[in-house]
């Protein structure tokens, strides 16, 4: 249970960070597979699913809140640290998709997967750049439907290997609202501010309710096509990962760099990868 939590909290994590993906960490940990399983059988495999599914959910929220506040230090200070770890995070995640292709003949369609697979999200990465204005998130009947709307698409894009809910989040001018209705939720809870709570509620629920439809609804359709054509979405996953790295640079751009910090990039990405072979096992 105490690895899975971690598996989550790494999943959470990567979900909150621009350019990361959430579901490639998935993919490098090994549970790809089974999470997609068991959120698209949940009511029909109810307890085998949850036993599965609570642990992972319980370090996502962990590693929500925690990085809420946090993950702003870490990449003004130690922005190429950072960066290097989660680009060793997930290119602990190539060996077991390449496991997955090896030993099948290699054909044009699958090499086509691949390459627009790349395309997609290096293309997403250089969009980033055009960071959308953040939106309006007063209480109103319209801004309801929206964050909703909102909610649907990011999760969408949170359960893809490869591209990252948050960067979708930041191109539609929401990320930094929604970030901001988080910690002030946080900081509401923890001072018994129970009318504070309430106002981030009217923001938070609709948006919460978007990503779970739209996790339940991604998952079955990724389920269907990993049943009918496995090796396309092996090949396009491992296109989606090789292009993650390239996304975190682009998004975080490159520091100045000093010999220690080479250093200590290296020891970041050496763990992150060894992590991530770790947690695969």
């Amino acid at each position: 249970m105490l690895k899975n939590i971690c598996k989550g909290m790494i999943i959470g994590l990567a979900n909150i960070i621009p350019g990361v993906s959430g579901g490639t960490l998935a993919v490098s940990m090994g549970i790809y597979d089974k999470l997609i399983h068991c959120v698209t059988h949940l009511f029909k495999e109810f307890k085998q699913s949850l036993i599965f599914l609570f642990p992972i959910f319980i370090g996502m929220g962990l590693a929500i809140v925690g990085s809420a506040f946090g993950i702003s230090y870490l990449f003004v200070n130690y922005p190429l640290q950072t960066n290097l770890l989660f680009t060793g995070l997930i290119l602990g995640s190539l060996p077991p998709i390449w496991k997955s292709i090896k030993g099948n003949s290699i054909r044009i369609g699958y090499l086509i997967t691949g390459l627009l697979s790349f395309l997609l999200v290096a293309g997403l990465a250089l969009l980033n750049g055009k960071e959308g204005a953040n939106a309006d998130l007063s209480f109103g009947f319209l801004n309801v439907i929206k964050l909703f709307l909102v909610g649907l698409v990011a999760s969408a894009t949170m359960v893809i290997p490869g591209v990252s809910g948050s960067m979708m989040l930041l191109l539609m001018g929401y990320y930094h609202p929604i970030l901001e209705s988080i910690q002030r939720f946080i900081t509401a809870f923890f001072s018994f501010q129970i009318a504070d709570m309430f106002a981030e509620c009217l923001i938070l629920v609709p948006f919460g309710i978007g990503v779970v439809i739209g996790i339940f609804a991604i998952a079955k359709i990724i389920e269907i096509i990993f049943e009918k054509y496995r090796l396309y979405a092996y090949w396009g996953i491992l296109g989606l990962v090789l292009s993650s790295p390239v996304a975190i640079l682009v998004v975080g751009g490159m520091p100045s760099i000093a010999p220690i910090g080479c250093v200590t990039g290296i020891i970041a990405l050496v763990g992150g990868f060894a992590v991530a072979v770790k947690l695969g096992e």
